[in-house]
């Protein structure tokens, strides 16, 4: 970088700095140099140059004038050259420099200024050609992390041999995909994803109090991860902002590729889902496939199924390599399947006791709600299956929890098949297209004509004291004739009478129904 103090060191050009200036003062970066003897030379000096003047103007103007032109103009310093006839600098000159925090040097009478110009330009080559080697050799190192699979762990380390700084990787969904001398929290990654996905994203953010620098990582022209400089932007040198850019880039092919390779092993998964729902036709497809994720096919293996907040209808979920994650933390191998509904993971399961396997479940859960940060996440426990002839069954049982518990909102976070009552389990089964016609043929006309809510209200309560007049009519703070004249009204809107069994099954699981819908 050329500045006036790199023009200081060249001790050949006589040079000495008579006004620090203020701010960056002789080590603002210079444009470039502009000779003149104008009395008002603003209108031709282009902000960052330097100025380079004999005093000529001195006859047709005072030197607080020309300061303040050449203050005006934003140039980044004044050098005087003295002469035979001005052997000293002025002081008025001096002093107006002072006043508004200007640099100004003098130079040697013995100097011309020809001397400065040709100095500056051997520098400022010099400069650009140790910013392009830097670049070559950055490039080399970067390119050599990429082929030896050194992954973006390795591209962090490239950059930090140059510039000590705490550097951080996080793709759009919120995940940490390396670091090198930082690591961010739960809060601070929310932080992240937030900045990330702003439109359009930000050049700085606040990743809970802590100012970072953001350098995009794109993938098929969109946005995939940010390289995060826990420092403001502002504090970075140019040659820091390059090296960051192109790390940057060359992350952008390592995050493409990562994409590519997921993109491959969840296509190659999903397919498991299909072929253990095909049964025995395929048997030997599945076992080959669990054998290839590191799951034994002939031990034991338990199906989980996990919703969460980003498993909303038509996406598809991204807990699928969170859940890969956390279960191999567990030294679990698994293969996981992302879907929209909820995330499959077949877990090897070389173990006899069913309460550890609630254990991990539960300990599944608890990480990847701090992940979230908010929304319910569940883990659905399917059972164990002897082998992988067996997954079927167990998966079934493991979708059909998952979404019985997504339908009881204030429910359980994480339970069993053999937890849920069973007729959560026969309406969780059924379509919501099915469900509706269901609740609407038998809820339909009640809730057409009860326009107050209290003949619903009556229903709910009465089902939810199991039939009991004396409790209900209390409940609802009404006579127990006024609750048998409801019931009789509910049971000519319905066509079913909630003081019968049949009737009573009707009206809950339609009840079950809406809420399910």
């Amino acid at each position: 970088m050329l500045s006036l103090n790199r023009l200081l060191q060249q001790a050949e050009l006589e040079l000495t700095l008579l006004v620090p200036g203020d701010g960056e003062g002789a080590d603002r970066e210079l444009l470039w140099l502009h000779n003149t003897e104008l009395a008002d030379p603003a209108p031709y000096v282009r902000p960052g140059e330097l100025v380079l003047t004999n005093g000529v103007w001195l006859d047709e103007t005072d030197p607080r004038s020309f300061v303040a032109a050449v203050h005006r103009a934003d140039a980044a310093g004044i050098v005087f050259g003295l002469r035979r006839e001005s052997p000293t600098t002025p002081a008025d000159l001096i002093e107006a420099c002072r006043s508004v925090g200007m640099p100004l040097a003098e130079i040697s009478v013995d100097v011309p200024f020809t001397a400065v110009t040709r100095a500056a330009a051997t520098l400022l080559a010099e400069s650009r050609l140790s910013d392009l080697s830097g670049t070559v050799r950055r490039t080399g190192a970067l390119a050599s992390a990429i082929t030896r699979g050194a992954g973006a762990a390795g591209i962090l380390q490239v950059v930090r041999r140059e510039h000590d700084l705490p550097l951080v990787v996080v793709d759009r969904t919120g995940r940490q995909l390396a670091s090198a001398s930082a690591d961010l929290s739960p809060t601070q990654l929310r932080d992240a994803t937030r900045a990330l996905t702003r439109r359009p994203p930000p050049l700085e953010a606040d990743l809970d109090g802590t100012s970072a620098a953001i350098f995009l990582v794109t993938a098929v022209a969109d946005v995939e991860a940010g390289l995060f400089c826990l420092r403001p932007y502002r504090d970075l040198t140019p040659d820091e902002v390059a090296a960051l850019e192109q790390a940057g880039t060359y992350l952008s092919l390592e995050v493409a590729k990562q994409q590519a390779v997921h993109a491959i092993e969840q296509r190659f998964a999903a397919e498991v889902l299909d072929m253990v729902q095909a049964g025995s036709s395929r048997e030997a497809d599945v076992a080959e496939r669990l054998r290839a994720f590191g799951v034994d096919p002939t031990s034991p293996v338990a199906a989980l199924a996990v919703a969460g907040p980003s498993a909303a209808p038509g996406q598809v979920s991204h807990d699928a390599e969170a859940v890969t994650d956390l279960l191999l933390d567990q030294g679990l191998a698994a293969l996981v399947v992302g879907g929209s509904r909820e995330t499959i993971a077949f877990v090897s399961w070389p173990r006899a006791e069913r309460a550890s396997l609630r254990a991990v479940a539960e300990e599944l859960q608890r990480r990847l709600f701090r992940s979230h940060g908010s929304g319910r996440v569940l883990v659905a426990i399917g059972g164990v299956s002897p082998n992988s002839t067996g997954l079927g069954a167990v998966l079934l049982q493991a979708r059909e929890t998952c979404r019985a518990m997504q339908a009881d909102t204030g429910g359980p976070v994480v339970q069993e098949f053999g937890d849920v009552h069973s007729h959560r389990l026969l309406v969780s089964m059924l379509d919501r297209e099915t469900l509706a016609r269901f609740s609407a043929g038998v809820l339909g006309d009640l809730r057409e004509q009860d326009r107050s809510g209290d003949l619903e209200s009556t229903l709910r309560a009465f089902l939810d004291l199991d039939g009991h007049y004396g409790a209900t009519a209390e409940r609802l703070h009404i006579h127990v004739n006024t609750l048998r004249n409801r019931l009789t009204k509910l049971a000519e809107l319905t066509r079913r009478d909630v003081r019968t069994t049949d009737g009573r099954v009707d009206l809950f699981l339609a009840l079950q129904a809406d809420a399910l819908i």
